[in-house]
């Protein structure tokens, strides 16, 4: 037996019992498919260019006044430090302490842990469309960035932070 798409598609074909059913199951799969990678592509094509777009905005110091769309996979926490990161205004900074509390009051407890907080920071994928360069620690320091210190420090001169 000859199955197309999954074993248990209702849309499997048996070539023995019925060669023509085949042959338009696979051919009605195979067009989806190409439709489908057709759209995927032309919606990569689009964030791409609306990733570039940002990008040179950004570079021109000029504030992109939107966000490429954004497809993390990761885990509740992390994703709600990285929804605060991404409401630091451009030209401002939030110590970890001060995420923390943010994170403690949306979560109705008494406190979180600013540790954790830069844990979540640092596993970041997209460190500057999603601005980690903007946490700093509580004393104003430039504590760790991915990139290193140096590039945190040229980003926070270029939103005129210091």
């Amino acid at each position: 037996m000859l199955r197309f798409g999954d074993a248990g598609d209702s849309d499997s074909a048996d070539l023995e019992s019925s060669p023509k059913r085949a042959f338009e199951t696979h051919s009605a799969h195979a067009s989806d498919t190409r439709n489908t990678h057709n759209e995927r592509k032309s919606q990569s094509a689009e964030v791409f260019a609306q990733t570039c777009k940002w990008l040179d905005e950004y570079f021109s110091a000029k504030i992109p006044n939107f966000t490429p769309p954004l497809a993390i996979c990761t885990s509740a926490f992390r994703q709600s430090v990285w929804e605060i990161l991404l409401s630091i205004p451009y030209g401002e900074t939030m110590t970890y302490g001060e995420i923390a509390q943010i994170l403690a009051r949306q979560r109705g407890k008494a406190k979180m842990s600013a540790r954790a907080v830069g844990t979540a920071v640092g596993h970041n994928p997209i460190s500057l469309i999603i601005p980690c360069h903007r946490v700093i620690g509580s004393n104003n320091s430039l504590t760790g960035y991915a990139a290193g210190v140096d590039k945190k420090e040229y980003l926070l001169k270029l939103e005129g932070i210091l």
